[in-house]
């Protein structure tokens, strides 16, 4: 049956409720480093899945003063501000209990009508995504959508047997994708572990236990202290025109910003002979504007956007790179509440902090470890992307009732 044939309603008539929340007493100042509730906010909610990073938590009182918008499970989360606006996921369990801010929009449908996987895909179909960002560019200087707005979305509703087959076709592959993730997060945290130990802690194979002073206190004898651009070459991203992207898949791989982040693999593309800055493969990608300090890796030759930086330790140790510069997380977090409007760090800071720096016989130790470890992180990458562009191109053929279920 065509979508064309399915009754349509206003998502308003589906829903048990529709509405954003808000930020606690004292902004991120009060935010707890662990607490009871967590508060999800527009940076953990990216398409298709929720991201961990930068979860924050709130006290007891803080939730009880946001009761209105107690997060449930199955709940559909989607971001109604900002750069981020329209990205939709569905909240997971263990994060439960917690609520939203005022950036995030909690959609609850009741699903005697309405199954909420169903209504996740829907929203992330490419169509419905391009309308919701049409409507979210009309007005205001800052993109966003309005709970009237989202009310009034129509909805198609074909049988509930047959929304939760689409869903069930669809959450496969990405239960397979969430799987590699976790698992690669398993063993990003292994290689980290060992990286922590050697440079960190200063436990590494051969060690004599002697100790010299430095500006950063005890250091192994043979290593010194020096400024982050001594070690490795840093290319600031900047975006091409806006007319050379594209979403058909030709082009130069592209990674916008932190929010493409979801692999290592860009699934955008910007069709242009004159990139205006190369990531090579393997290069660590550094997210230079708020929040500062995110993480990832081109697992090919790309372009990347205004806000990343491309890092490479100079003499292409390419695994040390990423998980020196993970080591660094805190100091790159310093740069958080630089600037006048959002957080963010330039090439020269970021050139120009202190570090330790290892003899390069360790770095090379480190490399032959972990290259290893990040072997079969490449291989799980390549797999996750290749689901997601057969997700990708099954979604919108299910929701218009071309592929029957």
């Amino acid at each position: 049956m065509s979508s064309e044939e399915w009754p349509k309603r206003k998502l308003r008539t589906l829903c048990k409720k529709i509405g954003s929340g808000a930020t606690p007493r004292g902004g991120k100042e009060t935010y707890l480093s662990e607490g009871p509730f967590t508060l999800i906010r527009s940076q953990n909610v990216l398409d298709f899945y929720f991201s961990y990073e930068g979860l924050a938590y709130i006290s007891e009182k803080q939730a009880h003063d946001l009761d209105n918008v107690e997060i449930e499970r199955n709940d559909v989360l989607i971001n109604i501000t900002g750069d981020s606006v329209a990205r939709v996921c569905q909240v997971p369990d263990q994060v439960i209990p917690a609520r939203v801010n005022q950036h995030v929009s909690i959609i609850r449908p009741n699903d005697s009508l309405l199954i909420p996987k169903f209504l996740k895909y829907f929203l992330l179909n490419p169509i419905f995504k391009n309308y919701m960002l049409g409507l979210a560019s009309v007005g205001g200087t800052r993109n966003a959508l309005t709970k009237a707005m989202i009310e009034d979305f129509e909805i198609p509703l074909p049988p509930l047997e047959t929304q939760r087959r689409i869903a069930e076709i669809l959450s496969a592959l990405d239960e397979k994708i969430e799987l590699n993730r976790q698992t690669n997060a398993t063993l990003e945290a292994m290689a980290q572990a060992i990286f922590d130990e050697w440079f960190v802690r200063f436990n590494f194979p051969g060690d004599d236990g002697e100790r010299v002073e430095s500006e950063l206190g005890p250091i192994p004898r043979g290593w010194r202290v020096g400024k982050l651009g001594e070690v490795c070459d840093i290319t600031m991203g900047q975006s091409p025109p806006g007319e050379s992207y594209n979403e058909m898949g030709v082009g130069l791989p592209f990674f916008q910003g932190r929010a493409d982040f979801t692999f290592r693999f860009p699934q955008k593309r910007v069709f242009t002979t004159d990139p205006k800055r190369y990531a090579y493969k393997f290069d660590s990608l550094v997210s230079v504007r708020a929040p500062v300090g995110d993480m990832n890796i081109a697992a090919e030759d790309c372009c990347i956007g205004r806000g990343l930086a491309a890092v490479m330790e100079k003499n292409g140790n390419q695994s040390f790179t990423y998980y020196f510069l993970r080591s660094l997380t805190t100091k790159f977090k310093s740069f958080e509440d630089n600037g006048t409007v959002f957080g963010s760090i330039n090439r020269k800071d970021f050139e120009g902090m202190d570090c330790i720096i290892p003899p390069i016989s360790e770095i090379i130790n480190f490399e032959e470890l972990s290259r290893s470890i990040d072997d079969l992180i490449y291989e799980r990458e390549r797999e996750s992307a290749t689901l997601a562009k057969i997700r990708d191109a099954l979604l919108p053929k299910l929701m218009n009732g071309e592929i029957e279920v």
